[in-house]
């Protein structure tokens, strides 16, 4: 299922043999020893099975062994055997981590709503047995099943869980696509959702409903700050008409707080600055701390 190179080793001992064959047959040719003919022709034969026996199976790399078509067994990592013309290396099977992109385009939520989304799936080979003999083409099935379970947990869920919980939507994913590839010897590690695309209009529609949602918080948070500030109003009255000479002292801070300005020009009516001197601030002290007289 995944292409190999080269046997670059066994290439390079076939060259040798060969080599040493052509040497042998010519020695033999110009010392008429015969013996050599024979010496050349067990170093040809051997040039020549050597790229067919001897393979190397890389360390992420597991081969699966035919002998005249049942499984021998699975060779690697390193250097192996195998008996030329009757056993054959039918699969090598890669057991580092693999990405697979699948999408879903289109698709309708439980809510009716078409939706286009697009996800990774991280999955590895654990027994590359089952992997070579269990399925035809395990990297095509894994990219079908999964696209397949993207689009049922799409139809079973509101779109509003998709958008705000992809962690729960990625974990459902991984273990609805895990337990249907673990038959093939695959595990799945990990599912992310990329991107989670709706129409243009729907968009349009959950913006305007996120600002109205906002405005709504806004006024409620207004009208409870206008209450408290109400609230705070009414009990300054209430101190204010129990200390008149209180309100007294307010009134001139507030007179002072706007004159300060530079070029600031403020009118107040006489009586109410005459109200405002020293003895009448004292006389109203005193008159609000003498109790009233009992009615006769």
């Amino acid at each position: 299922m995944n292409p190999r190179s080269s046997n670059s080793p066994s290439g390079i001992i076939a060259f040798v043999m060969f080599a040493a064959a052509a040497g042998a047959f010519y020695w033999a040719s110009m010392h008429d020893a015969p013996p050599f003919y024979g010496l050349g022709a067990v170093l040809a034969l051997i040039g020549l099975l050597a790229p067919l026996s001897l393979q190397i199976a890389n360390q992420w790399e597991r081969a699966v062994v035919l002998r005249l078509g049942r499984l021998q067994g699975i060779r690697g990592p390193g250097l192996f055997l195998i008996v030329p013309f009757i056993d054959v290396v039918t699969v090598w099977i890669d057991q580092r981590i693999q990405t697979t992109e699948f999408n879903a385009e289109q698709a309708l939520t439980r809510d009716t709503v078409p939706t286009n989304i697009d996800a990774i799936l991280f999955w590895k080979v654990h027994d590359p047995e089952r992997a070579a003999l269990e399925i035809t083409d395990y990297r095509q099935a894994i990219g079908r099943v999964a696209q397949t379970s993207l689009r049922e947990m799409i139809g079973s869920s509101p779109l509003t869980i998709l958008l705000s919980d992809r962690k729960n939507a990625d974990l459902l994913l991984k273990e609805e696509i895990g337990r249907k590839t673990a038959g093939w010897g695959v595990t799945v590690i990990s599912v992310e959702i990329r991107d989670v695309a709706i129409p243009d209009a729907l968009q349009d529609a959950m913006s305007r409903q996120a600002q109205a949602e906002r405005e709504k918080e806004a006024r409620v948070i207004l009208g409870a700050a206008e209450l408290e500030i109400a609230q705070k109003f009414l009990d300054a009255a209430n101190i204010y008409s129990g200390n008149p000479a209180a309100l007294q002292l307010r009134a001139m801070n507030i007179i002072y707080e706007t004159t300060k300005e530079r070029g600031a020009t403020i009118l107040i009516p006489t009586m109410m600055v005459d109200s405002m001197n020293a003895g009448g601030i004292v006389a109203l002290a005193a008159a609000a701390q003498t109790p009233p007289k009992p009615a006769k």
